[in-house]
């Protein structure tokens, strides 16, 4: 765990994360699936405040997006985490969530992330990194660059890279040239295109 003025970065048990102190959101999260991580547990719905972070920084709330028109995007999905309580219970801290344009949320980011999960019964694991950037997007009230009295950071951006290979041990050893890479960027608005696939770019983009 390294801590500087204004970047906490965590690793925690079931991810990775870069947290923004001034943006009141993750600047990414990163996570591994595989087979042993889908089961069978229900979503856990706990949103919380992470107390992990450091007491003088701000500690935002389950109820800080309340009202404001942008869903609570989780970076790691719940659907990503279902093998236990405690495994699906982490990804509802708000460390891990993102003012999300609801159009965004619950059908264009949705359909890649069951997308990204059909892979693992396929036999495939992957590495996923997901971030966002930028200020400023367009939820079902409009436009806004802040939320939460100015605490939390609206993106205008986000993005997610998948790196997809077969399952299997020396993970990193195995990933080579022409390993398959997903990578996409996508405006954080109601208005999209509902087929993500349209919005894929390279990583170097990224």
């Amino acid at each position: 765990k390294m801590f500087t003025n204004f970047k906490e970065r965590m690793r925690k048990t079931f991810n990775a994360i870069s947290y923004s102190k001034d943006r009141g959101t993750p600047n990414w999260v990163s996570w591994h699936l595989f087979g042993n991580d889908i089961g069978s547990t229900p979503r856990q719905d706990d949103f919380r405040a992470d107390n992990t972070l450091p007491s003088a920084w701000n500690h935002i709330p389950d109820y800080a997006y309340s009202g404001s028109g942008f869903a609570k995007g989780h970076n790691t999905p719940s659907g990503d985490r279902t093998s236990s309580v405690a495994a699906n219970s982490s990804t509802f801290l708000m460390t891990n969530m993102i003012p999300q344009a609801p159009y965004h949320n619950q059908v264009v980011w949705n359909t890649m992330e069951d997308s990204l999960r059909l892979l693992i019964s396929q036999g495939y694991e992957l590495y996923i990194i997901m971030g966002s950037y930028g200020v400023g997007g367009t939820g079902s009230s409009g436009f806004t660059n802040t939320i939460f009295g100015g605490a939390v950071t609206v993106p205008s951006s986000i993005f997610k890279i998948a790196v997809i290979i077969p399952n299997g041990t020396n993970d990193s050893s195995r990933v080579t040239a022409g390993t398959r890479v997903i990578a996409v960027d996508i405006p954080n608005n109601n208005t999209l295109n509902a087929n993500w696939k349209t919005y894929r770019v390279s990583v170097d983009a990224i």
